[in-house]
């Protein structure tokens, strides 16, 4: 596989988009301001319910228009809530009917991870844009083809990496790029917590492997963004220590090592097994980057000690939602101004190889 650097780009707080100083150009601005990207949120569950869902109740660009639930009871009462007619309630059974809904712009895949394969590339063949939750899929082929199918469609198709619009992972990427750390040497980065007994995500049919696949994906994809490169080798560890049941299918913790092109070595770790803070460190040659939380919902924190600067502490006192707001947003941005988002198909494709070849390298698959 040819790796290559990335063509990483930030926004820089306060920056918008320039349109041509004409009648025209004035017009569509002033309509894309106005519009609002409505989407069909497919699984009632709670990131849907307790993140995207009231993020766009807060957004100007965003719209629950319909829902996709296995649950008729608990999708009415949703559409009480988001102001939802009833024609826009549908089951997984009458799912492809969205086809025909001329209100539906977008949906938001927030199943488990087994199945956005399938209702991604039916959304795009009914011609819809597609905001999957990540990981994409639980297979490589699987997460081609979700590519494939809005690429035939001509559909945007986002990966839901909100991190990578979250302003503070986003100053720490501009610090890093403007040199203020130096050469960078090293990351460390550790994301996990402990499960409880009987969720899904512990089958691995629906979720497709453990803690790797749910939360150490926020690693791995922090390591690619603030270096701005792809590994070139990636080797990787698993283990399971508890056997109280939870753990017949899917790994316990994993722990995995990468190196880069420019020389960066990354080490990173999660687990199903213990609380363990999302963070990640980054060190340069004239200072380091610690930023804990680094991928919570909300009360994310960074610091750094740079030779020749005062020490930073910049605390992000923004509460839940808003990283769901500013995802969301710039997914309306990119289909009204037909951008291809930052956060890709091919993004989310890259992080489902690197996590294949962990897998591979603790004699697992996905």
């Amino acid at each position: 596989m040819n790796i290559t650097r990335r063509n990483f780009t930030y926004t820089v707080a306060g920056a918008s988009a320039l349109y041509p100083f004409n009648r025209i150009g004035i017009a569509l601005a002033r309509q894309d301001q106005e519009r609002k990207l409505r989407y069909c949120i497919v699984g009632l569950g709670r990131i849907a319910m307790g993140h995207f869902m009231p993020a766009c109740k807060m957004s100007q660009k965003s719209q629950v228009i319909a829902f996709v639930s296995g649950h008729r009871d608990k999708a009415e009462k949703m559409a009480a809530e988001y102001n939802v007619p009833a024609k826009n309630i549908y089951s997984y059974a009458n799912y492809d009917e969205i086809a025909s809904n001329k209100d539906i712009d977008a949906v938001y895949i927030a199943l488990p991870n087994s199945m956005h394969a399938e209702y991604s590339i039916r959304a795009a063949k009914a011609g819809k844009h597609v905001l999957c939750e990540k990981p994409m899929a639980t297979s490589l082929p699987d997460s081609q083809a979700i590519v494939d199918a809005c690429k035939a469609a001509g559909k945007k198709l986002m990966i839901a990496y909100r991190c990578q619009y979250e302003p503070t992972n986003l100053r720490a990427i501009q610090m890093i790029h403007e040199g203020q750390l130096g050469t960078i040497q090293a990351i460390e980065s550790a994301n996990g917590f402990n499960e409880r007994p009987g969720e899904w995500r512990l089958e691995k049919k629906l979720a497709g492997g453990g803690p790797l696949m749910d939360v150490g994906i926020y690693s791995l994809n922090a390591c690619r963004y603030l270096t701005g490169e792809n590994p070139v080798h990636v080797e990787g560890y698993c283990s399971v220590i508890d056997q109280d049941g939870r753990f017949k299918e899917v790994e316990e913790n994993v722990s995995w090592n990468m190196t880069f092109p420019s020389g960066v070595v990354a080490s990173c770790n999660t687990t199903y097994g213990a609380d363990m803070p999302g963070f990640f460190r980054v060190h340069g040659s004239k200072g380091m980057i610690h930023m804990q939380p680094a991928f919570a919902y909300e009360g994310l924190h960074l610091k750094a000690d740079i030779q020749g600067q005062p020490p930073i502490d910049e605390p992000n006192h923004q509460k839940d939602p808003y990283e769901f707001v500013l995802e969301a947003d710039d997914f309306a941005d990119c289909v009204f101004q037909n951008k291809e988002p930052k956060a890709n198909g091919e993004e989310g494709l890259r992080d489902m190889q690197y996590m294949a070849q962990i897998y591979g390298s603790c004699g697992r698959t996905m």
